[in-house]
């Protein structure tokens, strides 16, 4: 797993990448201080104690967002041009799962946009001696996407060769419902003989796996217990999604710019979850052996038109249910003057923060390690000091 700082480059304007690996543990690169963190910011707030049926608070319009990817779709070429920062998490994901030595019979691709996952799985790794291990362990993949056209994007095995490495089915689904009869079919490799229900889906895959989809979900801990429920006993849930200070450069700039113009503040940007809700929600949808670390990865832009049309292109444009239609123009003037009094890097370009919440959990299993019983130690720990 790579830790400290690197750096990547895209061909798409000035765009330059910094990536700075912070752990929930050590701080390894801190937000430098010419940088101020504005309390305005916003993050998304879970109730971890909420009860399991309770009304699912609708946040995101969903048929929205599904068209936002189908739009960001149709321009292929462009669309890969901004998947640098899926790709690249996709491969802080995948070198995580490496590290997992076991064989994943059944895996399913939650929010496989157009496969960045896959692609990753396959490409080379930084170690020669890992290249191919993971293509082996994998018996097959089902990718699942709620936009169509960009789950089939990449899918010409002439030109992405990831198709012919590894057995994929596709699937098109909304990952917020996850239980549909085509998903059952990918599964089971056939029709359900009786009624569809959602008890077909126990214990029925091995791995289930999710790259920067699930900040899109407005029933989250319903998706986690979803994905518990169709793992078999010590299947392993991975998964990225975006956190609560993403973005915080923009936020900031924007509802500061927008308080001066018209006293007012619109959700212009999408709420996320916080990284301290998330230890929370999966244990209460009931996951082991629980793991979550943090990723901060910095982008610069030339401006704030280049950012803003690159989370277009991405398909990450807000999609709150009460969200303005369209940005002023002198809204965008003087955010941008904010956003380099505030946040500009020392070359004039404009710093974006993703910060990146990386996932793990099992499903109960009695093989799984468990703690020993409170006074069961033979040895005293004064002894050893």
């Amino acid at each position: 797993m790579r830790l400290g700082s690197n750096s990547i480059v895209r061909s798409r304007d000035l765009l330059s990448i910094s990536l700075c690996c912070r752990s929930t543990a050590t701080a390894i690169s801190p937000r430098p201080a010419s940088r101020p963190h504005s309390p305005i910011s916003k993050c998304r707030r879970f109730s971890c104690s909420a009860p399991i049926g309770a009304d699912v608070m609708q946040v995101f319009n969903r048929k929205v967002k599904e068209k936002q990817r189908d739009r960001a779709a149709l321009d292929p070429d462009t669309s890969r041009i901004v998947d640098y920062l899926r790709n690249e998490v996709a491969n802080r994901l995948v070198e995580r799962l490496l590290l997992i030595a076991r064989q994943h019979e059944t895996m399913v691709d939650v929010g496989a946009g157009a496969g960045s996952i896959e692609q990753a799985i396959c490409g080379e790794r930084e170690d020669p001696n890992d290249n191919g291990v993971l293509q082996s362990r994998i018996d097959r993949i089902i990718m699942t996407e709620m936009s169509e056209k960009l789950l089939y994007r990449d899918d010409d095995p002439e030109q992405f060769s990831f198709n012919n490495e590894l057995d994929i089915t596709r699937v098109k689904l909304d990952e917020e419902v996850l239980y549909t009869p085509e998903l059952l079919k990918a599964i089971t490799g056939s029709e359900a003989s009786q009624a569809f229900s959602d008890y077909m889906f126990e214990n029925s895959v091995n791995t289930v796996i999710s790259n920067l989809s699930m900040h899109w979900v407005n029933d989250l801990p319903g998706l986690l217990r979803k994905i518990k429920y169709m793992l078999v006993p010590d299947g392993l849930f991975i998964a990225s999604m975006f956190g609560g200070d993403s973005l915080f450069e923009l936020r900031t700039s924007l509802q500061i710019a927008e308080m001066d113009l018209f006293g007012r503040i619109a959700p212009r940007i999408s709420p996320l979850a916080d990284v301290r809700d998330m230890g929370g929600l999966m244990q209460q949808a009931g996951y082991n052996l629980i793991t979550i670390d943090v990723d901060d990865i910095i982008v610069s832009y030339p401006d704030l038109m280049a950012l803003m049309r690159d989370l277009r292109d991405m398909g990450e444009s807000n999609a709150v249910l009460n969200r303005p239609h369209y940005l002023p123009r002198e809204l965008i003037t003087a955010a941008e003057k904010t956003y380099r009094e505030m946040h500009a890097n020392e070359d004039g370009t404009l710093p974006a923060t993703f910060r990146i919440i990386y996932l793990i959990g099992w499903k109960p299993s009695p093989t799984q390690p468990k703690p020993l019983e409170r006074g069961s130690a033979d040895v005293n720990l004064k002894d050893v000091l």
